[in-house]
């Protein structure tokens, strides 16, 4: 089952907590050897890869009350301890963990950050 999103553009989307969305690469079609491979063993994989589209703000840092200094600034910022994936990664993550959306016509997954296994950042594959 996935959601199908009707927005126009991804500058809408707030990932949350710490949450990734990203992009699946198309699945093979062959084998190495050139055996044509059937959609249900394609969908039966565990592991995927797919490029990190958004990054939610990582885990919320509990607030320090400091009650014993009136003076200071008591600003309710939030605070975050960030994620390690950034946009245009290489993801390898677990199909389990994974939840679809559909966004104009193409699948996208949104992930956990502990259901991401490796990342693989290529700097000159986007210069």
């Amino acid at each position: 089952m996935s959601l199908l999103i009707d927005t126009p553009d991804f500058s809408k989307f707030i990932m949350v907590g710490d949450r990734v969305l990203i992009k699946p690469r198309t699945l093979q079609e062959r084998t190495r050897t050139g055996l044509y491979l059937p959609p249900g063993v394609q969908e039966k994989e565990k592991l995927y890869t797919g490029y990190v589209i958004k990054v939610g703000p990582g885990y919320p840092i509990p607030a320090i009350n400091d009650a014993d200094e009136p003076w200071k600034d008591k600003s309710e910022e939030v605070k975050y301890v960030p994620l390690q994936p950034k946009e245009g990664d290489l993801a390898i993550y677990l199909q389990g963990s994974a939840f679809e959306l559909e966004f104009h016509t193409e699948k996208y997954v949104i992930v956990p950050q502990s259901g991401i296994l490796m990342l693989i950042r290529d700097n000159e594959l986007f210069a």
